[in-house]
């Protein structure tokens, strides 16, 4: 299911279907990003992931993969480069996308100071859609997932460090589009496409 549902064609105004070429996953952990997210490398879009560049900061320092370390490195970067530096780094890589590609996707855009930095620099290109799920059936995701499981404590704990040190609820409260991915991986699948389909999304 999809909030607001996607059973017939949005007037053009608000699909903005002619501007729209960079579209944002934004969610709590747990909630999908990362499974809409391979979808959408799978049909061709080409991406940035924002955590990837926690990711290179930690193979640079030579730490252990964990949530703490990662929790570490998003916030010393944002503490010293400010909230938008994930954004700032990323532009000259999402412009070379867009340059090569009638659309590119941003996987884990996280505070609003980003998102501001990302709508000032693409205005009308830019959609955002969030991905929501019941937090119990989150936990229970991150619980039972391969890589990187979260305790149920763990999980609360990071939801609560990303609300409050990373302003993560902004690009949510203010998202384009949310998809509800309460379901099944097919259903949420689904429900992305059709939203790709209404706003023309091609790679």
């Amino acid at each position: 299911m999809m909030f607001p549902r996607i059973n017939r064609p949005y007037p053009p105004a608000l699909l903005g279907e002619a501007q729209a070429r960079l579209l944002a996953l934004v969610g709590m952990p747990g909630a999908g990003k990362s499974l809409l997210a391979s979808y959408l490398e799978q049909q061709g879009f080409p991406q940035f992931r924002f955590g990837g560049i926690t990711m290179d900061e930690l193979e640079r320092r030579g730490w252990e993969v964990t949530p703490q370390n990662e929790r570490i490195v998003r916030e010393e970067i944002r503490a010293r480069e400010g909230m938008d530096a994930y954004a700032r780094r990323a532009l000259p890589i999402i412009h070379a996308m867009l340059t090569d590609h009638r659309a590119a996707v941003i996987d884990g855009l996280y505070s609003f100071s980003e998102y501001r930095t990302l709508k000032a620099e693409f205005g009308p290109q830019l959609v955002v859609v969030a991905v929501a799920c019941d937090r119990a059936l989150r936990y229970a995701r991150l619980a039972a997932r391969p890589e990187r499981p979260l305790t149920p404590q763990e999980a609360e704990g990071r939801d609560i460090a990303e609300i409050e040190s990373l302003e993560k609820g902004g690009p949510i409260a203010i998202a384009d589009f949310t998809i509800l991915n309460n379901t099944t991986p097919a259903d949420v699948i689904a429900a992305l496409q059709r939203l790709l389909d209404d706003l023309n999304l091609r790679p």
